[in-house]
């Protein structure tokens, strides 16, 4: 039995491992998903994290995809009692459709639910901060949506220190539900602004980190080397700008570790994610069986001191 870690205060326990979600209807399509969500559950995962943006940067998508496939899914394989769904709304969808606004919100959550083909969302995400509707409006929102049962608790995602703390005084202070997650982007590769002013909070708050992008978008797993082999990959553009000294000392400290443990530099990667302060499950995609394995490997993998301080050093 794989020990789990409750996201914030919400009584959600999770398997300190996410299947990020935005490969559905993008490198992994529908057959593909459900052979790595059945995979997924039946390895002992159950938190897969999607949105209503996902996967609206492919060619003819519009938004929407990657729930409509886990909605599928789900009805396909029984497994909705075995996991936690987590999704996100507020990200520009076009027209109208962005931000955080009660109209927006209230819509969008139904159009979530109907996607994904269920009755309640686990744990329903402010995607993208918008200061153009007040916090008051959007906490009001969701705390309505709890009322109908449409959400059990909510996160917050790519929020500054001072918009978390404003949106967690507020929930305070008129009694309205508070983020009991946050989704930055965190990795060896990109501490900051994480580290400089949101970790104390959340480990002070008892808000739960739930990192996107915790390989990097793939660098970190040691398959991109040189500009090579980043040309024409899906991610390319965004794993050649780590392909730089800094890069390049991470991941001999991550072939270093890997060797010592006798295991993946992903599995090392997500260790070493997964023992900083407040990280509740460190969010990762695959789209084959075996990088599925590769992060479940990083679950049985503890770190020794010596090995958190190499990393440490070689990603400062």
């Amino acid at each position: 039995m794989i020990p789990t870690r409750e996201l914030g205060r919400s009584g959600l326990m999770a398997v300190p491992i996410a299947f990020g979600g935005n490969v559905f209807g993008w490198t992994a399509d529908e057959a593909r998903s459900f052979e790595l969500l059945d995979a997924f559950v039946e390895g002992g995962g159950n938190l897969i994290d999607t949105a209503d943006k996902y996967s609206s940067w492919v060619p003819g998508n519009r938004g929407g995809e990657s729930e409509t496939i886990i909605g599928r899914w789900l009805k396909r394989s029984g497994k909705r009692n075995r996991v936690l769904i987590a999704t996100k709304a507020g990200m520009d969808l076009g027209g109208d459709r962005s931000g955080l606004s009660r109209r927006h919100l209230m819509r969008s959550v139904d159009e979530s639910l109907g996607r994904l083909g269920i009755d309640c969302i686990d744990l329903y995400q402010a995607h993208i901060d918008d200061a153009n509707t007040p916090i008051e409006e959007t906490l009001s929102a969701y705390a309505d949506m709890i009322r109908a049962g449409k959400i059990r608790a909510i996160g917050a995602s790519n929020y500054s220190a001072e918009r978390l703390a404003l949106a967690l005084d507020t929930a305070n202070r008129l009694g309205l539900p508070r983020f009991q997650t946050l989704q930055p982007e965190y990795n060896l590769m990109v501490r900051q602004p994480f580290e400089a002013s949101l970790q104390a909070l959340c480990v002070r708050e008892q808000v739960s980190v739930i990192p996107y992008y915790a390989l990097a978008s793939g660098f970190l797993t040691g398959k991109y080397r040189q500009a090579a082999d980043a040309s024409g990959r899906a991610r390319g553009g965004r794993v050649a700008t780590y392909l730089n000294e800094r890069g390049f000392r991470i991941l001999a400290a991550l072939d270093t570790v890997a060797a010592q443990h006798r295991t993946s530099l992903t599995a090392v990667t997500l260790a070493w994610l997964r023992d900083r302060a407040s990280v509740a499950a460190p969010i990762a995609s695959a789209t084959s069986a075996a990088q599925l394995n590769d992060l479940f490997a990083s679950l049985q993998v503890e770190l020794n001191e010596q090995s958190r301080q190499l990393l440490d050093e070689a990603s400062a």
